[in-house]
C-alpha cells in the first residue's frame, strides 16, 4: 500500500440511506467535476490482499461504465498474480454501492457513456437488442467478474447497497455487513425486472419464495435480517467492519490458493450440474490439487504434527 492512498479501512459507520435519496445523490454527483479513475476506485495490494475500495461517497458510489471497467481489470489481475492471495471489495462514505449510474461519465473520451446504446448516443430511437446487449456488456461482465474471479472475494459492505450494488455483494464469496448495511432491490420501484443477475444469485442464496419476496417488493432489508436470511455471512458493529474484513482476508490470504479457487468453482457450478457431473468435476479438481506444493505442505505438517505454512503454489 503506498502512503499516499486513502487507507481501504477508512469505512464509514454513518448509516445508509433510502434507495429514492440514492437517486438523488447519483444525479447531483453526475454534474460534479470529472475526477481520476484512478481516485473513484482505489486499489492497494497489503500483505497479499487486494483492497478494491469505491470511493464516490456523494453518489453513494453508484458505479459508471468506467468504474465498472476498472472494476473488472483489478479482479483479473488478482487472479493472474500469485503474490495475491484474497479481494476485499469495499467503499467509503455512506454507502456501498447504489447500483449503476447510467448518467454520469468519468471523462475518459473514448468509453465515458459507453453503456448508452449507440441509438441513444445519436439522439434515436432505441431499436430492439440495444437494452440487451447493454447489459450483457456492463451489469452481467461485472457480476461474471466477481463469479469468475481465481481468488476468494470479500465483500465488506458499510453501507446501503442497492440495485446492481446489492448484487456485487451477493457475487462475492462472503459477505461481512456492518450494523448500519441495508440491501435493497430497487429494480420492480422502477418496474423493470432485476439485472446483474439477481434472479440468478437471490434463488440460490435463499430459495425462490424469499428471493420473489425481496424482488417483488423492493423493501430495504437491514443487516441483521439479511444475516438471518442467509444473505449476509456475519454483521459485525461499524466500527469493526475493517478490522474483521482484514482479519478474514489475511486467513484467506494464508490459505492454499489454489485449493481454495478449485473449491469455488466447484460451488458455484454445484447448481447447474448434475450429481455425476459434480462428482467427476470434484475429482478432476482434487487431482489437480493434490500436484501443488501446497497440498503436499500440508500432508506434511499434518505427519509432523505442526501447522502448514502454504505459499499459494
Amino acid at each position: 500500500m503506498t502512503p499516499s492512498e486513502p487507507s481501504p479501512l477508512s469505512l464509514s459507520s454513518a448509516p445508509g440511506r433510502s434507495a429514492d435519496s440514492a437517486d438523488s445523490a447519483v444525479s447531483a454527483a453526475s454534474a460534479q467535476p470529472v475526477e481520476a479513475l484512478d481516485s473513484l476506485v482505489l486499489h492497494a495490494t497489503d500483505n497479499g490482499v487486494s483492497w478494491i475500495t469505491l470511493n464516490r461517497p456523494d453518489a453513494l458510489n453508484a458505479v459508471t461504465w468506467d468504474q465498472r471497467e476498472r472494476l473488472i481489470g483489478l479482479l483479473a489481475d488478482a487472479s493472474a498474480d500469485p503474490d495475491v492471495r484474497a479481494v476485499v471489495i469495499t467503499a467509503t462514505g455512506k454507502g456501498f454501492c447504489a447500483g449503476a449510474d447510467l448518467r454520469g461519465g468519468t471523462g475518459s473520451g473514448d468509453r465515458a457513456g459507453a453503456e448508452r446504446t449507440g441509438a441513444e448516443r445519436a439522439g434515436a430511437e432505441r431499436t430492439s437488442g440495444d437494452v440487451a446487449r447493454m447489459i450483457r456488456r456492463g451489469a452481467q461482465r461485472f457480476i461474471a467478474a466477481v463469479l469468475d474471479c481465481e481468488k476468494p472475494v470479500i465483500a465488506a459492505v458499510n453501507g446501503t447497497a442497492a440495485g446492481l450494488g446489492a448484487h456485487l455483494a451477493f457475487a462475492c464469496d462472503l459477505v461481512l455487513a456492518a450494523e448500519s448495511a441495508r440491501f435493497i432491490e430497487v429494480f420492480a420501484r422502477r418496474g423493470l425486472v432485476p439485472d446483474g443477475g439477481g434472479a440468478y444469485l437471490l434463488p440460490r442464496l435463499i430459495g425462490p419464495q424469499r428471493a420473489k419476496e425481496l424482488m417483488f417488493f423492493g423493501d430495504a432489508v437491514p443487516a441483521a435480517e439479511a444475516e438471518r436470511l442467509g444473505l449476509v455471512n456475519r454483521v459485525v458493529p461499524d466500527g469493526e467492519l475493517a478490522k474483521t474484513a482484514r482479519e478474514w482476508a489475511e486467513r484467506l490470504a494464508a490459505g492454499p490458493t489454489r485449493a481454495l479457487a478449485l473449491t469455488k468453482q466447484l460451488v458455484n457450478a454445484s447448481f447447474e450440474t448434475d450429481r455425476a457431473a459434480a462428482f467427476a468435476a470434484e475429482a478432476t479438481a482434487q487431482e489437480i490439487t493434490m500436484s501443488t506444493a501446497d497440498a503436499q505442505e500440508g500432508v506434511a505438517a499434518f505427519v509432523e504434527r505442526r501447522s502448514p505454512t502454504y505459499r499459494g503454489r
